[in-house]
């Protein structure tokens, strides 16, 4: 299924798009697309039930919010990619960087992402978002870790590579700027992504291509990210997992590095995943 929320920010509903690409009314069928939906299987069945039979919903100018409600915890895989290691000189990591975003960074797929002000090194990065649904604690195997996987969703990791590396402390700085994590348009349920290795990813500014890779170049694939992570946290249905970008971002590139401004736009998609767009904005 392809679960999401529309609306305006603040007031989505939920809503679902069918097989037939078909917009369609979920909120006279549970109250909101949240972890405690996605740990509800017995409401997700009621779902894919009737999901023919909902009522049709007018996408024109309907605006698309982030997929899921009340996220819990995001939390960020940094250099996951051996291609965006070699990119920016990086020695591959030997067990996963982990960093967080907060959950109030997370806007729409199509909102405005606003730069911060005095920035002036702010990045972009597609990149493939996790959703939990089933709570995981000590999780044994990477194959274990899959069945505790919901969905997956676009997200675009906004840095800010200034405030990130070169002001001191850890990553968050640059990491947590408002507006900094689109997500969406929709949640694909983990039923409809039979291999998370095998999903290209692509990005443009301005309409020029910057990223155009694959989960299969990942260091620590989905499912030993998933399994890692809960040695550390315990992760709850509705807690989002950023497994990292592959190469082409901008701090990547050549001198001078050609960093987002206001005005410049903003396209990334994953496939079978959806498409976001952003047009930014000075803060």
């Amino acid at each position: 299924m392809k679960l999401l929320r529309v609306g305006t920010a603040g007031a989505e509903t939920p809503a679902l798009l069918d097989a037939e690409g078909v917009l369609r009314d979920l909120s006279g069928v549970v109250p909101d697309i949240d972890g405690a939906l996605l740990a509800d299987e017995d409401a997700l069945a009621r779902i894919r039930a009737v999901a023919g039979e909902l009522p049709v919903l007018d996408a024109a100018g309907l605006r698309i919010g982030p997929p899921l409600g009340r996220i819990g915890k995001i939390v960020c895989i940094g250099l996951n990619y051996h291609d965006h290691a070699r990119e920016t000189g990086a020695e591959p990591p030997a067990e996963p960087v982990i960093f967080f975003k907060a959950a109030d960074t997370v806007v729409g797929p199509n909102d405005t992402v606003l730069v911060p002000r005095g920035s002036v090194k702010t990045d972009w990065e597609v990149e493939l978002a996790v959703v939990i649904g089933r709570t995981a604690r000590y999780v044994e195997s990477a194959e274990a870790a899959l069945g505790h996987v919901a969905g997956y969703a676009v997200a675009h990791d906004v840095s800010e590579r200034e405030f990130q590396i070169e002001r001191g402390g850890t990553w968050d700085k640059g990491k947590n700027c408002e507006t900094f994590n689109p997500l969406g348009p929709w949640l694909v349920t983990a039923d409809e992504v039979p291999d998370p290795q095998n999903l290209s990813l692509k990005l443009w500014v301005n309409g020029e291509s910057k990223q155009d890779g694959t989960t299969a170049e990942q260091i620590f694939p989905v499912g030993e990210v998933v399994r890692y992570v809960s040695q550390f946290m315990t992760l709850y249905p509705g807690d989002v997992i950023n497994t990292g970008t592959p190469a082409g971002v901008a701090l990547g590139q050549p001198e001078p590095k050609p960093f987002l401004r206001a005005g410049d736009v903003v396209e990334l998609e994953i496939e079978g995943l959806g498409r976001q767009r952003q047009e930014l904005k000075d803060a």
